[in-house]
């Protein structure tokens, strides 16, 4: 029962009250409150794994991250203000993605999550990360050219000429990742050396010659600013062959949130936002692993509370067996 409340909240979307008429609708009489309070104690049952998929995600070389707002409500308002949803992606080698819930936009929030972690950071040009990107910090910035493009093209219809030029050195980009799928970091890197690098020198030549002749406030000139200022960290990934173009896997992982927000409307409060970021991390990191998600908490929940902490690892999607599975092989 608890697994089929979860996945069809944070997986399938369906609100609490929508969930409430489908089970009457059985001959089961489960109210939304009942069903509400059931969500934060789960979410403080999986807490352990939760933490533990952090100091996984901590591992990895590189981790993506974004931000999308969800309303939240506020018994000291008279309004639902905007919280921030963050999700944050492993590499290959570590896949999970943990969400994390804040109240506002600002700094504290990522900075407190990211705190210990040293590596890449793959993310969009938002203010808030450019203090991570000091030497001290043992952060090195990662840019995302899917956020480049889309300046160019809200820019197409006022300069098609330029901004078509300027996409079409990004689609030539785009088709040398087509061909890496699939290779390995080092045949990546040699790939892009080959023939990516030319055409990302090309798209900079041409961006430095035709700023000048864009209006200064003009939604080209906006779109040269953002790729010439961030110019570093969007061609990073002609350095090492295990970075991404963009940050493609991050943006999906919010495409969820993006959808559930539309059927469940906001959460109840900061606490709500805290637990549906605890079990959103395991909807996405299931998804991600290709493992059936409503499997995963029925199998997890009926063994966690007894599991030890010390194979916690097993439990993870990535890692996971269903209890005879991993019965049978011992």
């Amino acid at each position: 029962m608890l697994a089929q409340v979860i996945v069809s909240k944070f997986a399938d979307h369906q609100p609490l009250h929508r969930q409430e008429k489908i089970f009457e609708r059985h001959g089961v009489r489960i109210s939304r409150k009942t069903m509400g309070g059931w969500l934060p104690s789960v979410a403080g049952l999986l807490d352990p794994l939760y933490q533990f998929s952090k100091q996984l995600l901590f591992q990895s070389k590189v981790i993506g991250t974004d931000d999308t707002g969800v309303k939240v409500l506020d018994r000291k308002l008279s309004f639902a203000r905007t919280g921030r949803i963050w999700p944050y992606v492993g590499d290959a080698h570590h896949p999970v993605v943990v969400y994390d819930y804040t109240p506002t936009r600002g700094r504290d929030g990522p900075a407190k999550f990211l705190n210990g972690y040293k590596g890449y950071l793959q993310a969009d040009a938002y203010c808030v990360y450019d203090a991570f990107f000091k030497p001290a910090r043992g952060l090195t910035e990662v840019g995302c050219m899917m956020h480049t493009r889309r300046y160019f093209f809200k820019a197409l219809d006022s300069d098609q000429e330029r901004m078509g030029k300027a996409m079409h050195l990004i689609a030539r980009l785009n088709s040398v990742e087509d061909r890496a799928k699939g290779l390995t970091g080092g045949q990546r890197l040699e790939l892009r050396r080959r023939l990516s690098a030319p055409v990302a020198e090309k798209l900079h030549q041409y961006l430095l010659r035709i700023r000048d002749e864009v209006l200064p406030k003009s939604p080209a000139a906006k779109a040269i600013r953002y790729a010439l200022n961030q110019w570093e960290a969007l061609t990073r990934f002609l350095e090492d062959g295990d970075l991404e173009i963009d940050n493609g896997a991050t943006e999906r992982a919010n495409r969820g949130i993006a959808i559930g927000r539309g059927n469940w409307t906001f959460f109840g409060s900061d606490h709500g936002g805290k637990t549906a970021a605890v079990l959103l991390s395991f909807i996405a990191t299931c998804k991600r692993c290709r493992v059936e998600p409503f499997a995963w908490f029925r199998d997890v929940l009926s063994r966690i509370a007894n599991h030890p902490v010390s194979r916690l690892a097993e439990l993870l999607p990535h890692n996971w067996k269903p209890l005879d599975a991993a019965a049978a092989q011992v």
